[in-house]
């Protein structure tokens, strides 16, 4: 198969990527944490760790969970928000020879006891916030060791204990739990674990690039949730092609090591998490943003020093756009707006570009593939609306429900092979079956056409397509273009039973201008879409359900939620 988008790649870019470099994940990290022991880490909420601290306190983690007699490769799941406890503990896990298990925060009791079972995680580390959850369902899970953190845990003494105070006590954002100590369970104040391995060797971890680095779980759009599983292989690839992608857009920084990320999207997701993993191996250091739906807090830390990536999923950068003190933060340092995790619409990336001058990036990937499998250039001075080329060393085919091959400019589920692509779903056979083609690529279930350029234009997914008097209609093209119209913020289109139709489209709009009104949303709908294409139920909504990475939910929106 002619790989045509190598063509388009921008003068610099490698065809390929050498994971083989490292014997591992683990490699990577210690030879990261100690060249950058003086460099800073991080900041949150004002308080800055340096790689020299991210090593010490993540060695001293890694040999207390050693202490706790762990099987090498047991899995430790992390349910934490974006504070420094969540990359000390990937940090400790990893380089103690453990997998990460990362946890939304936000499950529910049901959703969290499937994980740690279908994980068979022996240990957690978690904010204390949410450790009433994980009492409702403890006892039904293989989970023997517990790590409990509060917020302020790593900001300093007197700091850090008026935080957690605060979190406690006046906002009263921890609910009262008990975790009961039965069958010789456990349970550790996150500080106390890393007193406790302070001073105590770290065993060299026994792992190789096909060891398991992550179980990365599905958001389970369909059933229960499925574990990616995704090797040392796989995350050091995906680094490197990340760092080859993303290095010529931050050539004014010189150093790269100079640059600024701003963590916003939640780290245990795949798409921040791999950046985060990038801003290691560049020892650069990230802005931490716990609540990034505090947009007020939000744009007071973007004004604090100057930041040069922005990654975010297209809901994120409309909710800062309509923030009235947004466009008072400096962009001059911007190099990089990275939209994934959801389609960019055209309206939003018109409008940021306006804003703050600087082009939204859209890329496209998944759990399944390491986060970034495609991506526009970064060198792109104006939105696509693809979702770009594909990473150096990767593969894209666009293939029939047989698995063939199709031709450029033909629509058909793209399907993906490098080795960045998980190795399969977690003791899950019969999906990994269904999941791959014989020649191995892995088919994502999104439909798409490539050009002759290279780059892909994702239609939709297969099963949001709706059937209108025997026309497929994909809601992605109706959003992108009701994104368009003067006065709406977002928009969800479904389909809904209609007895002459078989489908009739029902879109969801939220909009900033009150005075519009459903007849001006249709008639710029008549002016830009085919009759059969035009909705024919328009409902105004103060906001539409999503996922906690921002996502619009459509099947909440299907089930009249």
């Amino acid at each position: 198969m002619e790989k045509v988008w190598l063509k388009s790649y921008p003068e610099g870019i490698p065809h390929d990527v050498d994971p083989d470099q490292y014997r591992s994940l683990t490699q990577l990290l210690d030879e990261s944490l100690r060249k950058h022991a003086g460099s800073p880490f991080s900041v949150c909420m004002d308080r800055w760790m340096s790689y020299g601290q991210l090593d010490d306190l993540s060695s001293a983690l890694g040999a207390w969970l050693q202490g706790q007699g762990l099987e090498p490769g047991a899995r430790v799941a992390i349910m934490l928000p974006n504070i420094p406890q969540f990359p000390v503990t990937m940090a400790a896990v990893l380089r103690a020879g453990y997998t990460c298990v990362n946890v939304n925060p936000l499950y529910t009791a049901r959703e969290l006891e499937h994980q740690l079972k279908d994980s068979g995680a022996t240990a957690i580390v978690i904010l204390e916030n949410f450790a009433s959850t994980l009492e409702e369902v403890i006892d039904r899970t293989p989970v023997q060791h517990v790590v409990v953190a509060s917020m302020g845990d790593l900001l300093g003494f007197w700091y850090g204990q008026w935080i957690t105070f605060a979190v406690r006590h006046l906002a009263k954002m921890v609910p009262a739990y008990k975790l009961p100590l039965t069958q010789g369970r456990r349970v550790t104040p996150f500080n106390r674990a890393i007193a406790e391995g302070t001073g105590k060797p770290l065993r060299p971890a026994q792992t190789t690039l096909d060891s398991i680095a992550f179980l990365q779980y599905t958001g389970g759009t369909t059933g229960l949730s499925k574990g990616a599983v995704l090797t040392h292989r796989n995350i050091v690839a995906a680094i490197l092609q990340a760092e080859a992608w993303f290095t010529p857009a931050l050539k004014r920084v010189g150093n790269v090591s100079k640059t600024n990320s701003i963590a916003a999207l939640p780290l245990y997701h795949i798409f921040a998490l791999t950046l985060c993993l990038l801003a290691i191996r560049w020892g650069s250091h990230m802005t931490m943003i716990p609540n990034p739906r505090d947009f007020g807090k939000f744009v007071d830390v973007l004004k604090k020093r100057p930041f040069h990536m922005l990654p975010a999923v297209n809901t994120l950068f409309n909710a800062l756009l309509q923030h009235p003190q947004f466009k008072s933060v400096d962009f001059s340092s911007l190099c990089v707006s990275q939209a994934g995790g959801m389609a960019a619409s055209e309206g939003t990336a018109r409008h940021w570009q306006e804003v703050t001058g600087c082009p939204m990036v859209e890329g496209w990937g998944m759990s399944e593939t390491c986060a970034i499998g495609t991506n526009n250039p970064v060198t792109s001075r104006e939105f696509t609306g693809t979702i770009g080329l594909p990473l150096p060393g990767i593969e894209i085919a666009i293939k029939d429900d047989e698995g063939r091959s199709l031709k450029l400019g033909d629509s058909g589920e793209i399907c993906i092979r490098g080795p960045n692509v998980m190795t399969g779903y977690y003791n899950q056979p019969e999906e990994n079956a269904r999941a791959f083609t014989p020649d191995g690529f892995m088919r994502t279930g999104d439909v798409g056409v490539m050009d002759e350029r290279g780059y892909t234009k994702i239609v939709d997914r297969k099963k949001d397509m709706i059937l209108v008097s025997g026309f497929n209609v994909f809601p992605n093209e109706l959003e992108q273009v009701i994104s368009l119209c003067p006065g709406v913020v977002e928009c969800a289109a479904i389909g809904i039973p209609d007895e002459k139709q078989g489908e009739a489209i029902k879109v969801f709009v939220v909009k900033s201008d009150p005075t519009l009104t459903e007849e001006e949303v249709a008639r710029f709908c008549r002016q830009n879409l085919t009759g059969y294409k035009v909705p024919k139920h328009i409902e105004f909504r103060d906001d539409l359900p999503k996922t906690n990475v921002g996502k619009i939910l459509r099947r909440e929106l299907r089930a009249g939620k």
